[in-house]
């Protein structure tokens, strides 16, 4: 494996070395570029500016897509921060454009470049794992629903499945080209930065006023500012697509800045991520999204369980007694006072109504085990099928969704699933030595438990960049234990170091 890194590398050089250094400075090459300036210059002047804007496109473009499927780690990078913007940059078009086809575009892409370097390397060997045998099976399912004799129509599936199917096959990327820690260590920076760039913007939203843009956005349609304004204060959504997956983000990033907290790097380091963890705490409770509240005393919980020592109980204690003052003291605060509400469920309206559409649709999942159809639900089954009875249902949880779209045998195989990632991945944190990848390991199964415990009261898993971060952590409990067995067959021992 690692000689394998070590000759991308060398070829990665070699080839900019011949084509920046060696080819450019060919008199032919440069004669060709004059030629192909003036070239582009004439066309602009005959065509005007739309052509020269294709040209740009092209020049640019071109190039990117190039980088993506040749250079894996370029693709990743650009998928991870592309599902933090596209939501936000969504609002810069007209409603109806499908700017996300731009992430079904990277996919595809992403994919090309798996199969073109595995049909060089044949690494195999890394997919040979349970949660990939059962991601295979849940893929599996999902495809067979094609054939549902239930779902009133095809086209559900078809447009389901497109972003489903290939954000599932992203796990497969991540498995197979992130493969070292030094790879890791910066998905995890520039994963935090994200997440910080999205805890800022969430304090301009509160404190400084929405953008015009955002305005604009917030008032196109009277339903959209019915559902984000409550109790005369403003839900903030920042740079996501709503105030839960902004909430969910803040709060799993949180936990993940927490268990990287407990690892072996330099107290500077630790403040700094202490820092941003009460930071994404603070603005989550901007988004009004009471499901959130209820997994950042959960998550601590997991952690508490997992890696109990002194420092543990010391800060599960002062968590403990932080939480319960915040939830007793008196306020008239709006924003708190909505987080105080989250553990009062039966004084909650909303749970209640969630309640009763739970109960309501419970006799069809019963009487339909393979559901009524993949995507018969939201807006696809408002689409293709609006007269239909799912298509007006508000399934608000992800594993309602799951019983009432592929019936409870999927639900079955979806919770085994998950069971199957959570155990797997507290497996590979006690039986991992190295002392970064082993909180590498504990920070993902902290953040997959977050959106696993998030996924009952709303949907966690069906907005980007949700869906990405969390194969993207699947993949890295994987690959944290297969790094671990690489490096103790080259150390007898693995001693701890400052990172």
């Amino acid at each position: 494996m690692l000689n394998d890194e070590f000759r991308d590398n060398v070829h990665k050089r070699t080839f900019w070395e011949n084509l920046i250094v060696k080819k450019f400075e060919a008199p032919v090459v440069i004669i060709f570029a004059v030629l192909a300036s003036l070239f582009v210059t004439y066309i602009i002047a005959l065509g005007g500016y739309q052509i020269g804007v294709v040209i740009i496109c092209a020049l640019i473009g071109l190039p990117i897509i190039y980088a993506t499927v040749a250079y894996p780690k370029f693709g990743i990078i650009s998928l991870i921060i592309l599902s933090f913007f596209i939501n936000y940059s969504s609002r810069f078009v007209p409603e109806p454009t499908p700017i996300g086809l731009l992430m079904d575009l990277w996919t595809y892409l992403l994919l090309l470049g798996l199969f073109v370097k595995m049909k060089k390397d044949k690494q195999w060997g890394y997919f040979n794992n349970p949660i990939t045998y059962f991601l295979l099976i849940w893929l599996g399912y999902n495809m067979l629903e094609i054939i549902n004799p239930v779902s009133p129509t095809i086209l559900e599936w078809v447009f389901t499945v497109r972003t489903v199917a290939f954000i599932m096959l992203m796990y497969f990327v991540f498995l197979y080209h992130i493969r070292t820690k030094e790879f890791i260590r910066l998905l995890i920076k520039i994963w935090l930065a994200l997440d910080v760039i999205g805890a800022i913007s969430a304090i301009q939203q509160e404190f400084i006023g929405l953008l015009p843009l955002e305005r604009d956005w917030l008032y196109r349609f009277p339903e959209r500012f019915k559902l984000l304004f409550i109790g005369g204060h403003l839900r903030k959504w920042s740079i996501f697509s709503d105030p839960v997956v902004f909430a969910y983000n803040m709060v799993a990033a949180a936990l993940l800045c927490i268990a990287l907290m407990f690892g072996p790097i330099k107290f500077s380091k630790k403040v700094i991520l202490g820092c941003m963890a009460t930071l994404f705490i603070f603005v989550m409770l901007y988004s009004g999204t009471r499901a959130s509240y209820v997994i950042i005393p959960a998550g601590i919980l997991m952690l508490f369980i997992l890696k109990l020592n002194r420092q543990i109980f010391v800060f599960s204690i002062i968590s403990g007694i932080a939480l319960f003052v915040l939830i007793k003291i008196p306020t008239s605060n709006a924003t708190l006072a909505r987080f105080q509400s989250a553990f009062k469920p039966s004084k909650d309206a909303s749970f209640a109504e969630r309640a009763k559409n739970q109960e309501a649709i419970r006799p069809y999942i019963l009487s339909h085990p393979f559901g009524g159809g993949l995507g018969s639900v939201g807006v696809w089954g408002q689409r293709f099928a609006p007269n239909s009875y799912l298509a007006k249902f508000p399934p608000d949880s992800g594993y309602v969704r799951v019983a009432v779209e592929l019936g409870w045998i999927g639900l079955l195989l979806y919770c085994i699933f998950n069971f199957v990632i959570m155990y797997k991945g507290i497996q590979y944190y006690y039986l991992i030595k190295d002392p970064e990848l082993k909180t590498y390991c504990l920070g993902m199964v902290l953040f997959i438990f977050a959106f696993d415990v998030g996924n009952y009261p709303q949907q966690a898993l069906v907005q980007y960049p949700s869906n990405i971060l969390f194969f993207l952590a699947m993949a890295i409990l994987n690959i944290t234990m297969r790094l671990d067995l690489a490096e103790r067959k080259l150390k007898p021992e693995i001693k701890p170091s400052k990172i």
